[in-house]
């Protein structure tokens, strides 16, 4: 998708405003002209997270933020790039994972990922203003090489404070729509994925595949960058309610030191000044790119919180691009999903799903119309229909298979990607 497109400035909501709203009182305890602005805020919030909006805003002003951010990020890639024995030592020290195969040197993005676990009660604790590293983490963090030693502690930290703010604004989404459905099928559940991701560069290909020929004098590798897409992350939605991501940091290798794993790399600028996250607005029926306040989290909403509200928020289509004409940019995020308990039994809302789109368009429709669709048809092909996915009365469970299955399965759209 072409980079000089429209862009999308988020919505920003203030921590302070989403701690507000998120009071377990029913009346805010404010001046009536308080209330108003307040009123307008949660306007706003539906604006952009229903039916008539992106699926997506920004909470900016959140507590230790500014620390934790910064300090996690930059693991992304130094952990990509380690040899292959030592990554996974590291990794499970920390207590991590990944959900793709690491051994693999022409992958485009490396994932870390753990399950982050809370048991909270119906106030929500603030999590965001909580330290968490002197008694949550492992005995092993003190063991790491340095530039890794409070990787686990950091993750949790950062990911329990994202969990907060799902938590808080499934809450205040509850109070605009009616009922506690989002609020109380994540809290049912106790648990939410976290992932630390780097997004390759060219040059980290180029770094992989040298660091593989030094190991291994018997295979020989020819693989070039020409094999990469123009996206890192293919188009799909999430299928969780919410999920929460940090604004991207990017991050520059010299060029001239591209053979090295261990060259120095320096933050930088968006080249484009977004986040490279894409979305397909449904209502324009085009491809907008993102931008996002500098340290904020992003929100967006998943299937399930668009199945769970009974369309009254909207799931977003999505995919990640790479940067054009800069082979030594590559970029670093945390994502937290949070997501229904594996036993939440699932309906099709009322309406159906097909009239979750407002223009007849949506790709998760089945739709026998061929009218003309530029871009969509393109990428439709590429996202199953949702309700070739969602059976009526499917746990959340077997919803989440079925979608796993038909994007990436054996002979799903997206499994040769």
């Amino acid at each position: 998708m072409a980079e000089e497109g429209e862009t999308l400035e988020l919505y920003n909501l203030h921590y302070s405003d989403l701690m507000t709203l998120s009071s377990s009182l029913d009346q805010f305890p404010t001046s009536y002209e308080n209330n108003e602005y307040l009123e307008s805020v949660m306007t706003t919030i539906m604006k952009n997270l229903g039916p008539s909006g992106p699926g997506l805003l920004a909470i900016t002003g959140v507590p230790n933020a500014s620390d934790l951010r910064p300090t996690l990020l930059p693991m992304a890639w130094k952990l990509a790039l380690l040899n292959n024995d030592d990554r996974k030592r590291v990794l499970k020290d920390h207590g991590l994972g990944s959900d793709v195969p690491l051994k693999n040197i022409d992958r485009t993005v490396s994932p870390f990922a753990m399950q982050l676990k809370y048991n909270l009660n119906p106030d929500v604790s603030n999590l965001c203003n909580k330290n968490h590293s002197e008694t949550d983490g492992f005995s092993s963090d003190t063991e790491s090489p340095c530039e890794f030693k409070n990787l686990g502690n950091t993750f949790k930290d950062l990911g329990n404070c994202m969990i907060e703010l799902g938590l808080r604004l499934a809450r205040v989404c509850d109070k605009i729509i009616g009922g506690h459905e989002l609020e109380q099928s994540l809290l049912e559940s106790h648990s939410a994925k976290g992932r630390l991701i780097h997004y390759h560069s060219v040059i980290d290909n180029l770094i992989l595949q040298a660091s593989n020929k030094a190991r291994s004098k018997t295979k020989k590798t020819e693989r070039t960058s020409s094999n990469h897409s123009d996206l890192w992350q293919q188009w799909h939605y999430d299928y969780g309610v919410f999920t929460v991501l940090t604004d991207p940091m990017f991050m520059l290798a010299p060029e001239n030191n591209g053979s090295s794993q261990s060259c120095d790399r320096k933050e930088c600028e968006s080249p484009s000044g977004h986040t490279y996250l894409q979305i397909l607005d449904p209502n324009k029926n085009r491809v907008v790119m993102v931008k996002a306040s500098y340290g904020s989290f992003i929100v967006q909403v998943g299937e399930s919180g668009d199945i769970l509200s009974k369309g009254k928020l909207r799931a977003t289509l999505h995919s990640v691009c790479r940067p054009k004409g800069f082979e030594n940019v590559c970029r670093e995020t945390f994502v937290v999903f949070l997501q229904p308990s594996w036993s939440k039994t699932l309906y099709v809302y009322d309406f159906s799903v097909e009239s979750s789109s407002s223009n007849g368009e949506d790709s998760r429709i089945c739709d026998e119309d061929d009218g003309q669709q530029e871009p969509s048809s393109d990428i439709g092909k590429l996202v199953p229909p949702l309700c070739d996915r969602l059976k009526n009365g499917m746990t959340f469970a077997e919803f989440s298979r079925e979608t796993t299955k038909q994007y990436y399965g054996s002979s799903g759209l997206q499994s040769k990607r």
